[in-house]
């Protein structure tokens, strides 16, 4: 994950997730098709094909810029910097949303063409 020219990424692999879900998408009553987990500070955004990208706007915010996915069966690291993907070490758990939350979600807040929103 290492760009010339860039400072290595801050990487804090004892940082917790800040939740199962975007928490911007839960606060203001969102949904989100895919999480992406910070690998500086833990929080929780949707992925860049959601409505409101929370995970780019964090890194926007912050300057945190890598994410890695929060999606069961995923552990690939992506950089915002550069858009590219690589591997990274081990985050703390948990590594993924619960298995039995759905995809998009949460639950009962995806809209019925929710396909036709994408980005």
């Amino acid at each position: 994950m290492s760009d010339p020219g860039h400072e290595t990424p801050p990487i804090d692999p004892a940082a917790q997730p800040s939740g199962t879900g975007c928490q911007e998408c839960l606060a203001q009553d969102g949904w989100w098709v895919h999480l992406r987990r910070c690998a500086a500070c833990g929080h929780v955004g949707c992925c860049d094909s959601s409505p409101k990208q929370h995970g780019r706007r964090h890194f926007e915010q912050t300057s945190h810029p890598l994410v890695q996915s929060f999606e069961p069966g995923e552990d690939w690291f992506y950089d915002f910097r550069s858009d590219g993907f690589g591997l990274g070490p081990d985050l703390a758990p948990p590594t993924n949303h619960p298995e039995d939350q759905p995809v998009p979600g949460p639950e009962g807040r995806v809209p019925g063409n929710w396909q036709e929103l994408l980005n």
